[in-house]
């Protein structure tokens, strides 16, 4: 057992890792450090605001005369939402209130900039231009009043904005692929040639703004000088786009590592949003950033399993744990210029606040920004004025969450 080998049994065919097996048990059996809330708490968090995809049905029947099958996956038919879309979306959430009268607030990510597709082909394919949201949309799309519907709906409080990145596709990783002759580059540029960015399952190779798939697996991460770069032209764009800067932040494709939290922070970013997948209560890291998980996944257009009831399970399951409940919904469940994803989503999401509604009338919607003065404060503000949670850090047993692990 020297050098750090482990003892190791055979038997039937099987090697046994004894010491790892009993760590497997007893980590089961350690605390996990965060918060605990004395009121059910529903959070509503959705990336990919403002990033397009394919430019509707033109777009659609123009990569399909070009030898492209789509309609295989649901992310084939992604496109952008429309600002009808986003005040259809605005009107479900204003017939709800919480126990203090409010209405559910959906944390929007945005990514704030989009491929130049009219002046990277100009160029001949060689490089990568940007058009900021601010600025409008790429040359070919037209979606009339979108930004105003995105501004209205925050002015009434039914939507958040918040940081998902510039890009969302690793650029290094895509101007790599770019300049090659065979199909990769030849793919990217088909796409282009649409007005379409790209469709990631078809292409994952493109990876996503901080991580880039294409190098040594404990090199990905790009460098923390790339990354606080990044960051901080993603910070710029919107503040000229919202006239504020963003608390809120999750990064593309759930890709964030130490030195992406380092920059949230220094950049003034109070929440970081994490993916789904494990039951985990909010806690502060290190950088003073409070780091939420994602544990009800409500994505009727993207999930063929999709069930309104078990995502009100999966909110009781988190209530009962003393933790919010927070929902990751992603915008392509609203759209409905390619597909119609939008009227189900509607439909099932005001069935599933009804329903935590009517089990709780202490119930509390809140946005990213209210958990974190929550926690810093014991209180949020709202129209009527702050109200208070009962906050308390303390260690929770690994087994009220085992059986939601994945």
């Amino acid at each position: 057992m020297c050098n750090g080998a482990h003892p190791q049994a055979k038997g039937n065919g099987r090697v046994l890792n004894y010491p790892r097996k009993i760590w497997q048990r007893v980590r089961h059996l350690l605390p996990i450090k965060g918060f605990h809330f004395d009121r059910p708490i529903v959070v509503l968090q959705s990336d990919d605001w403002g990033r397009v995809g394919l430019r509707d049905q033109e777009g659609f029947q123009q990569l399909r005369s070009a030898g492209l099958a789509l309609g295989e996956r649901p992310y084939d038919l992604y496109g952008l939402e429309t600002a009808e879309d986003v005040g259809a979306l605005r009107s479900v959430l204003q017939r709800h209130h919480d126990s203090t009268g409010r209405s559910p607030c959906l944390g929007m990510n945005f990514v704030v900039a989009n491929l130049d597709f009219k002046r990277i082909a100009a160029g001949g394919f060689r490089e990568i231009h940007l058009v900021p949201l601010s600025e409008g949309l790429p040359a070919g799309w037209d979606r009339p009043r979108l930004l105003d519907a995105y501004r209205e709906g925050i002015a009434e409080g039914c939507f958040q904005p918040a940081l998902h990145g510039t890009t969302h596709f690793c650029r290094a990783s895509v101007e790599r692929h770019l300049a090659d002759a065979g199909e990769r580059g030849a793919l990217l540029r088909l796409l282009w040639q649409a007005g379409t960015p790209y469709i990631h399952w078809r292409m994952p190779w493109i990876g996503y703004e901080y991580w880039d798939p294409g190098r040594s697996e404990d090199e990905r991460f790009l460098a923390a000088e790339t990354q606080s770069e990044l960051i901080g032209h993603a910070v710029g764009a919107f503040a000229k786009l919202f006239s504020s800067v963003p608390r809120s932040a999750c990064a593309p494709g759930y890709r964030a590592n130490e030195d992406t939290h380092r920059a949230w922070a220094q950049y003034g970013i109070r929440v970081g949003q994490n993916g789904p997948g494990m039951l985990t209560p909010p806690h502060i890291d290190p950088h003073g950033i409070l780091q939420l998980c994602r544990t009800v996944e409500f994505e009727p257009a993207v999930d063929p399993a999709f069930s309104g009831e078990t995502c009100v399970r999966d909110a009781e399951e988190c209530f009962a744990c003393g933790i919010p409940a927070i929902v990751s919904v992603h915008s392509i469940n609203f759209h409905s210029s390619v597909k119609d994803f939008r009227g189900r989503t509607l439909d099932v999401l005001d069935q599933f606040l009804s329903a935590l509604e009517a089990k709780h009338p202490d119930l509390l919607y809140l946005h990213d920004e209210d958990l974190y003065n929550l926690v810093s404060n014991g209180s949020y503000e709202s129209a009527s004025g702050a109200v208070r949670v009962n906050v308390t850090r303390k260690s929770f047993a690994k087994w009220q969450f085992a059986r939601r692990q994945k």
